[in-house]
């Protein structure tokens, strides 16, 4: 069977490069043995052009995977067709130098770990066969490094395709400070990982503005939906930056607050003082900015804010809110 779809898998490529004009799906069924064969000459039962389309499809994804650039054509009578251009699929030879190399090397490590690990083990084979020298070895300069950038959300993957493709998408999104999640419409820029967490920038449709938001807080399926980006996207999406001031990593301003002992360690770790009070609670002093209020909620009962009032207020109202549901 894997020798069988090899071979129509060539004759499709060989087909679609060597034509002078796009050829309609009618027409590549007539020209490739494979689907003579298996789904009869021109137009035939309702359930065999149905299994044409999707083996031709499934067969179109996967030229397209191994790197031909297959153009989809429409001529002016409305009738669809396809063709690979040979100047489109001509690559000047590829020279890279050792650090080169362990530089991509390096890169694709670091998606071992994630669904992307087999598109970057494929790019270095495809990397070899075009002419990267077989002495050279990507992982060998720099053998003990071992970068890695986790991946477990299962957002992640129908976002970065929906961000390399401009499409719309849709998802629920639970909010730190809310019990239930909310329907999000949005048009995703970005994907970047900061501090262990995966964030998606984008414009939100219903709020008429750019929003972050965090993998892990994605409920349910990411959808995609059809239509056009209504907002331009920037030339440089800065994911960090806005998720630093969220956070309150920008802030110029401290808050002081009590945390249960042995509980809050991130919080631990961004306090400027620490002061063990020996009644199982310790004060902590920690930079105040945007963002910090919904970030204390999520330590729930561990954390109370003794100063500033605002914060205090703030934080009051999200864990009211949380507790009517």
């Amino acid at each position: 069977m894997a020798i069988a779809k090899a071979e129509r898998l060539m004759n499709l490529a060989l087909c679609l490069l060597g034509t002078r004009r796009p050829l309609s799906k009618r027409e590549l069924r007539e020209s490739i043995e494979a689907y003579v064969e298996a789904f009869g000459p021109g137009q035939g039962a309702a359930g065999s052009d149905d299994s044409f389309n999707r083996m031709f499809e499934r067969d179109k994804d996967d030229l397209r995977e191994l790197g031909l650039v297959i153009e989809t054509v429409e001529s002016i009578d409305g009738e669809v067709g396809y063709l690979a251009r040979r100047d489109s699929n001509r690559l000047p030879p590829i020279t890279l130098d050792a650090e080169e190399a362990a530089a991509l090397g390096l890169a694709a490590k670091v998606w071992q770990q994630a669904r992307l690990a087999g598109a970057a083990s494929g790019a270095l084979q495809k990397l070899r066969a075009a002419g990267l020298p077989e002495d050279v070895d990507p992982y060998g300069a720099h053998s003990a490094l071992e970068p890695r950038i986790p991946v477990h959300e299962a957002a992640f993957e129908p976002l970065m395709l929906a961000c390399r493709d401009r499409r719309p998408v849709v998802f629920d999104y639970r909010k730190s400070n809310a019990a239930h999640p909310e329907q999000r419409h949005v048009e995703p820029w970005a994907l970047e990982c900061w501090r262990g967490h995966w964030y998606l920038a984008g414009f939100d449709r219903e709020r008429g503005a750019e929003r972050v938001f965090r993998l892990s807080r994605i409920t349910g399926r990411v959808r995609s939906r059809g239509g056009r980006y209504t907002a331009p996207v920037p030339d440089v999406v800065t994911v960090r930056e806005t998720v630093a001031s969220w956070a309150g990593e920008t802030a110029d301003r401290s808050a002081r607050i009590r945390l249960r002992s042995g509980a809050g360690y991130p919080l631990r770790a961004k306090a400027t003082a620490i002061r063990e009070r020996g009644d199982g609670w310790d004060e902590l002093e920690i930079p105040y900015g945007h963002g910090l209020d919904a970030w204390l909620v999520e330590f729930g009962p561990d954390v109370v804010v003794l100063d500033p009032a605002e914060l205090r207020a703030d934080v009051m109202d999200r864990l009211r809110a949380v507790a009517k549901g």
